[in-house]
């Protein structure tokens, strides 16, 4: 089950003594001498369901997009980045210093654990100081280390640059790698022949997929991204051919749906998947014989989720046909459609995940929202085996598992208050294994830091999970700040893992808090529909209920809560500054979806019909309209007083375009009655993701860090 988006953030200076109970009132939270752009409102109506939308700001959506070059809109933007550089000017200081302090917990020649897969044992590393990775492998049996892929030779002299993926073909000589160098996620796959280091001259552009080798090792799967940027068909590539008369082996039709590939545990089949938020289909191709006609595992269903993978010709099937939280099933590969249970349902164990090996296979999920990863027999479906991990809340999951047969198995596990951990288990004696933890080379003492899981009634009597952490000695008497993260959507669970960049709040004195709001899977799949379509206004009203609960409970007062958000946690952020922004001392929206009820009656827009089923559909359904008319954040911006917000969009991002942020900025600017500072930051050479090195990630961070920092007082 994939989707969208996610992320977090942040550093520590004042220790725990935060000095002032209001600093605000001290220190300037802006150079009032500045005055903003104001963007000019121009006419435009559009009728819909009888009712009429004024949006006198449409205009920021470029009408050539994706090819943005309107002088007016560029214009806007770039003043708007001058205006935030110019208010954060003053701040730059702090912002070099949370930088080197979070750089500072980096390893800078930091290494992946190397994991054998066939012949060959692979790695990646950082060489010190470097932006980007090396990818690296030698012989199983012993040799000499070979350099694959240096990412940072490719991303020379480019603003942007991401490595999608890497494939090594079954016989081990060539690689296939896939980046995107301008942030539009439209990767271009290159080839190279790794006896001799020399690149073939087969590219393909526009890839918007996974890669799959054939068995033979002569040819590529892959999916294409259309004009709309949805993968809608499906080819091979036979290596020495001309890439634009690749064979295509399946097209979807369906403007909704997306087409992605993958390979069965054995190697043996490639797995045609296509769906969208809510409904899949899924395919079999045999992997020595790409262009054979496809077997149907089952026709698509509304509602219906299910992946699959194969053993020794036998279908394993997870899927939600009859229960809420999944169950699995198996099928013969001569009878797809006759399913049979291995798993049944269950209320309480969500099931996420499944992966074959030779000797036994792996269900992962949640029970009360805490990851479990257990092991099972093929020939007896009641025998599980959880493995244990040493804390009460933690995030786990399997790691990097390449190989069929295996004698130990690679796990990732952290938690709010222990650094990324990777363990290998071994089988034999069910033995957990230390193999990495991740160095925080300035130090860190993780005695000194306490983590909570609350549960915090919502206004309709729900209790949402909440995780917190805070340095030891933390007083609950509302004299602290505290940051509080969200997501709640596509079912994209917010787990309490580690992150050393929120040190940098938490090591001045807050409390970290993430929100398990509904729209999420934390507590099942059912708490993700309970946050979506109709429902979709439980999401917004956890999160200031959670607000609510904090403050009631001591740990922080109103007005000095901190929230931040990406994307649809971006939309969240809009969302809980219209409905409550007395609680908030400052808001930071990362490539905010907020310009919900435009995008979604938009349906040329690359994004928007595989969309509705997660949001509705606007443009043939009136309850949707009006209940997206209700929340969206751009349509329900008052004239009121609003927080200190900080706003960051991506020229090129495809997922939330430019202008949602934008055009946002523009109406508060125009609608609010406060004189909080507001900044808009549009990433001119990126897209999504942001900056896309890791020091320049950091950067970005250390800067909402010190916005944070500034709009409440503590620093100058």
């Amino acid at each position: 089950m994939k989707s969208l988006i996610t992320f977090c953030f942040i550093l520590g200076f004042f220790a725990t003594s935060m000095q002032a109970a209001n600093p605000a009132k001290t220190h300037p939270k802006m150079n009032d001498s500045l005055q903003p752009p104001i963007a000019e409102q121009r006419p435009h109506q559009s009728t819909h369901h009888g009712v009429v939308l004024n949006d006198p700001w449409h205009w920021l959506k470029d009408p050539n997009y994706p090819k943005i070059s309107d002088k007016d809109v560029l214009s806007y933007l770039k003043a708007e980045n001058r205006y935030f550089e110019a208010q954060m000017a003053g701040q730059k200081p702090w912002v070099e210093k949370i930088f080197k302090e979070m750089k500072n917990r980096i390893k800078e020649d930091d290494s992946s654990v190397p994991q054998k897969d066939g012949d060959w044992i692979y790695w990646s590393k950082f060489a010190k100081g470097a932006q980007y990775r090396q990818h690296y492998r030698k012989p199983a049996a012993g040799g000499a280390e070979q350099l694959m892929l240096d990412e940072t030779k490719l991303a020379a002299d480019k603003d942007y640059f991401t490595l999608d993926e890497l494939i090594i073909s079954p016989d081990g000589r060539l690689m296939a790698y896939a980046y995107d160098d301008d942030g539009s996620e439209r990767f271009a796959v290159h080839f190279r022949d790794l006896e001799t280091g020399e690149d073939l001259p087969d590219v393909i552009e526009g890839v918007l997929s996974n890669l799959v080798w054939s068995s033979d090792s002569k040819g590529l799967v892959y999916g294409l991204a259309n004009e709309n940027w949805r993968t809608d068909k499906l080819y091979y590539h036979r290596l020495g051919a001309d890439p634009k008369k690749a064979k295509l082996l399946y097209q979807e039709d369906d403007i909704g749906f997306a087409v992605d590939v993958n390979l069965s545990a054995q190697d043996e089949w490639i797995i045609i998947e296509t769906g969208d938020q809510v409904t899949s289909e899924i395919r079999l191709l045999p992997a020595n014989d790409p262009t054979a006609e496809p077997i149907l595992v089952s026709p698509r269903k509304v509602g219906r989720s299910y992946s699959v993978d194969v053993r020794d010709g036998l279908i394993y099937i997870l899927t939600n046909d009859d229960h809420v939280n999944f169950r699995v099933a198996t099928a013969r590969l001569d009878q797809p459609e006759a399913w049979k249970v291995l798993i049944p349902g269950s209320d309480r164990h969500y099931l996420t995940d499944l992966a074959l090996f030779q000797d036994f296979y792996v269900t992962e999920g949640r029970v009360d929202g805490l990851d479990q990863i257990e092991l099972r027999d093929y020939a007896d479906p009641t025998k599980a085996e959880k493995i244990v991990f040493p804390e009460a809340s933690y995030e786990a999951g399997l790691g990097d598992n390449p190989e069929y047969a295996v004698t130990k198995l690679r796990i990732d596990y952290e938690s709010m208050v222990t650094p990324g951990t990777v363990y290998d288990f071994h089988l034999a004696d069910r033995r957990l294994e230390v193999m990495k933890v991740q160095e925080i080379p300035s130090g860190y003492d993780a005695s000194q830091y306490e983590t909570e899981r609350l549960m915090i009634t919502a206004r309709d009597g729900v209790k949402v999970p909440v995780s917190v952490l805070y340095q030891k000695g933390f007083p609950k008497d509302n004299s602290r700040p505290l940051h509080l993260y969200g997501y709640g959507a596509y079912g994209m669970a917010m787990p309490p893992g580690f992150s050393a960049n929120r040190l940098s709040l938490v090591d001045r004195g807050f409390a970290y808090a993430i929100a398990h709001i509904r729209g999420g899977d934390d507590l099942g799949y059912q708490w993700y529909l309970d946050g979506k379509v109709m429902k979709r206004e439980n999401t917004f009203n956890d999160f200031v209920d959670v607000a609510k609960g904090l403050i009631a409970q001591g740990y922080v007062a109103q007005g000095r809560v901190t929230a931040s958000g990406r994307s649809a946690g971006g939309e969240l952020m809009g969302a809980v500054a219209n409905q409550a922004p007395e609680l908030f001392g400052a808001i930071v929206a990362h490539v905010p979806f907020v310009d919900v009820l435009n995008t979604m009656l938009d349906d040329s827009l690359p994004l928007t019909p595989g969309e509705w089923p997660e949001w509705g559909n606007p443009i043939t359904d009136k309850a949707a309209f009006d209940c997206i008319r209700s929340y969206s954040p751009y349509d329900n911006i008052q004239a009121k007083a609003y927080p200190p917000m900080l706003f960051t969009g991506g020229l090129n991002d495809p997922r939330v375009t430019y202008w949602e942020p934008a055009k946002m900025v523009a109406k508060l600017r125009a609608t609010k009655t406060d004189a909080n500072l507001l900044l808009l930051k549009t990433n001119m050479g990126a897209g999504h993701g942001g900056k896309s090195g890791r020091f320049d990630r950091l950067r970005e961070h250390a800067e909402e860090a010190t916005f944070i920092l500034w709009q409440l007082g503590m620093v100058k």
